[in-house]
């Protein structure tokens, strides 16, 4: 996901795929922990959304 398509996600959008995204995190963590990740460098992409996530969050704030 760009952070041009996270920018353009409403704040209750913002909140569902956070949510979404640290659920997929947690079942890749599991998937790890049981050898049986197929694709390592996926959490690294999860883990990269859910900071663009919460960086856009975190502006919203300090501004409205």
């Amino acid at each position: 996901m760009r952070a041009k398509q996270v920018h353009d996600l409403s704040d209750a959008e913002l909140d569902a795929r956070l949510r979404e995204l640290e659920e997929e995190l947690f079942g890749l963590q599991l998937k790890r922990a049981t050898s049986q990740l197929e694709n390592p460098m996926k959490m690294r992409l999860v883990k990269r959304d859910i900071a663009r996530v919460k960086t856009v969050q975190r502006q919203r704030l300090k501004v409205g």
